[in-house]
């Protein structure tokens, strides 16, 4: 993680216009998502998208990263390779994007049901999305990190569902990993004090048994330690006074999937 970086006005605003791309982009993906296609060629509609809109992926050559999209599907958590795997009905699939546009970056997720998927799944999915909004309510000026953290652990709890302590949220914006992390466990009052011009990633990775992970020998996917399933929705806010400013939402992503 890099320095802590704080965005005016119009900073913002161009990050915004990244979370622009980014939505739409996961918002075509949205309607990519059924059985029989591979997630490989998920990622090269990404990469073609993002170049069409004047931006490159940010994930793209990350330390090394060869792909546009983390795509992390079943039991896998995050950071997941694309590849000739083809999804199959009641896959769960997680859609890790970002774009940089101008110079400024966006970041987000979104877990996907593939085709028709079992009640635990589609629960797993509703918890996971819902302990964002929870974390979200919490991101306003004079709050601080663990005001966040504690909303996301406090809904969460409740389903019994395991909390991946080893991967956080973080800043960005300038770059794709800024302080401060951004847990999905903790303390009410405790953490770094969310300041205007912060822009942070929250994003729950929240499992459907233990919290304990695996990482693999490719050096970047990590998975659930007990083979159970796993989601991560991520969303882009800005710390303002009163109420958040969320960069980057699911409207457009969720207008896809209600038409399918």
């Amino acid at each position: 993680m890099s320095k802590v970086y704080y965005k005016s006005d119009e900073e913002i605003e161009q990050v915004r216009e990244s979370a622009n791309v980014l939505s739409q982009l996961l918002a075509e993906i949205a309607s990519l998502v059924k059985p029989g296609i591979t997630t490989l060629s998920l990622d090269q509609f990404a990469f073609e998208f993002i170049k069409d809109h004047k931006g490159t992926p940010a994930f793209l050559n990350y330390h090394g990263f060869p792909y546009s999209l983390c795509i992390s599907v079943n039991d896998q958590i995050v950071h997941g390779f694309p590849s000739e795997y083809v999804l199959q009905e009641g896959d769960i699939v997680s859609v890790d994007g970002g774009v940089n546009l101008n110079g400024f970056i966006s970041d987000s997720a979104y877990t996907f049901g593939v085709g028709e998927i079992s009640p635990e799944a589609q629960q797993l999915l509703d918890v996971t999305k819902a302990s964002l909004y929870k974390g979200i309510d919490e991101a306003v000026a004079g709050k601080r990190v663990g005001d966040i953290s504690a909303a996301i652990q406090e809904y969460v709890t409740r389903y019994n569902y395991g909390i991946v302590r080893e991967l956080v949220g973080h800043g960005v914006g300038f770059h794709l990993h800024e302080k401060p992390e951004v847990p999905n466990y903790g303390k009410r009052g405790s953490g770094p004090k969310l300041e205007e011009g912060l822009v942070i990633c929250i994003e729950p990775m929240i499992n459907a048994g233990k919290g304990g992970v695996k990482f693999w020998d490719d050096g970047w996917t990590v998975s659930t330690i007990d083979g159970k399933l796993s989601a991560h929705f991520e969303q882009m806010v800005a710390i303002r006074k009163g109420k958040p400013d969320v960069l980057l939402n699911f409207d457009a992503i969720e207008k896809v999937l209600d038409k399918k």
